[in-house]
């Protein structure tokens, strides 16, 4: 079984979610706290093991390969003044793992993103993370839950999260099959209505796959709107070799859209040390 080494984040979307920021300001850049949205997906990537990230971005989305290049003239400046705390966590930044850049040159739908990497990824298994989702986790990080699947399995394995069947019909659903304790996907089901949703998970932002899947995305045909799915490819390649679920533990933040952003927002600032505090005081204090 080969190791899995890389993992692709596409970041060419134009976030017209969060307009007019995003105008100048990727989204993937938007601040949790102190540190960009994108940050804690590699971070996630790093604790479970990745070795290169390539990001696949769009026009006008430098700022975000630069952020985690050094900075010569910043670093300088800090460690005149003797900022040395602050010094440390700007080269940490830098030291994480290699990142490379390709580009998608129309945002053509998630399956297309992931299909620009195929040179860079080569043929080898790999992530694909969305950096819409943030996933916290107190124990093992999201990736790497996907990863002990795939240590078991030898195969695909795709993040679920179980849904409340009122809100199942924004999701690509699975309809899973249990083995041995493991759920075997036997197809995805894109924004099923309530009452055909083949179950109640559903797909979330981390998936782990075989060089297999680049195949398939060659032949997915574009849907209506002229983009190529991933779930399209993924239904075919379920067709060839056995994929499986993995229900992650955890809590996901939506940070895609606006409230989901600002709950994470408000959940980081309560978890960290050197904000929680005074944070959980002032929203005691509100009265709104």
């Amino acid at each position: 079984m080969r190791k899995i080494r890389k993992a692709v984040l596409p970041v060419a979307g134009a976030g017209t979610r969060f307009l007019p920021i995003t105008k100048s300001v990727p989204k993937e850049m938007l601040p949790l706290i102190d540190k960009p949205v994108i940050h804690y997906v590699v971070d996630e990537a790093v604790k479970s093991g990745i070795e290169e990230i390539i990001l696949v971005t769009g026009a006008n989305k430098n700022v975000i390969k630069n952020y985690f290049e050094t900075s010569p003239e910043l670093e300088r400046f800090l460690e005149e003044k003797d900022k040395m705390a602050d010094l440390q966590v700007l080269r940490d930044i830098s030291r994480l793992c290699r990142f490379s850049c390709v580009l998608q040159k129309k945002p053509l739908g998630l399956g297309h993103a992931v299909l620009q990497a195929r040179d860079a990824v080569g043929d080898e298994p790999f992530a694909v993370m969305l950096v819409d989702d943030i996933i916290y986790s107190k124990e093992a990080p999201a990736l790497k839950q996907l990863l002990n699947t795939y240590e078991e399995t030898g195969s695909s394995v795709i993040a679920l999260q179980k849904i409340p069947k009122d809100k199942i019909s924004a999701y690509g659903v699975a309809d899973p099959v249990w083995e041995a304790g493991n759920c075997r996907i036997k197809s995805l089901v894109e924004k099923p209505s309530v009452e055909t949703a083949p179950s109640d998970l559903a797909v979330v932002g981390r998936y782990l796959l075989t060089p297999a899947v680049f195949d398939h995305l060659e032949r997915t045909d574009r849907d209506k709107s002229g983009e190529i799915q991933l779930t399209a490819g993924l239904n075919s390649l379920c067709g060839e070799e056995a994929m499986y679920g993995c229900v992650l533990e955890g809590k996901r933040y939506d940070c895609g859209n606006r409230v989901g952003f600002l709950k994470a927002c408000v959940d980081f600032g309560l978890l960290r040390k050197d904000t929680g505090n005074e944070f959980r005081e002032y929203l005691k204090s509100l009265d709104l």
